[in-house]
């Protein structure tokens, strides 16, 4: 049980902040950086085990890097990964972190 409790806690790799996001809060949605293997069943485990509230919904969307010109040619620029947008019922709410 240990183990699987360590396991929910890497899955949420960081919050993501940005204007758009910190908004997004207001309605209940609350975005985060997720391992690339990570899924809806195990982000849901996660966020309820570790912030202790009730989610509603989950999505998850891929982060692409984006390809930018070099003086050598192609490049990318960024880190790929996931990003959950995790809806919590209503009442429900995350303290700043």
């Amino acid at each position: 049980m240990n183990k699987q409790n360590n396991i929910l806690e890497d899955i949420i790799v960081s919050p993501l902040m940005t204007e758009k996001i910190v908004a997004g809060e207001k309605t209940g949605k609350y975005t985060f950086r997720v391992k690339s293997k990570a899924n809806k069943v195990m982000v849901r485990k996660a966020i309820e085990k570790i912030y202790g509230v009730k989610v509603e919904k989950i999505n998850i969307v891929q982060i692409k890097t984006k390809v930018v010109m070099r003086r050598s040619g192609e490049g990318k620029k960024g880190k790929r990964g996931k990003k959950a947008i995790v809806t919590l019922k209503k009442g429900e709410s995350i303290k700043k972190m």
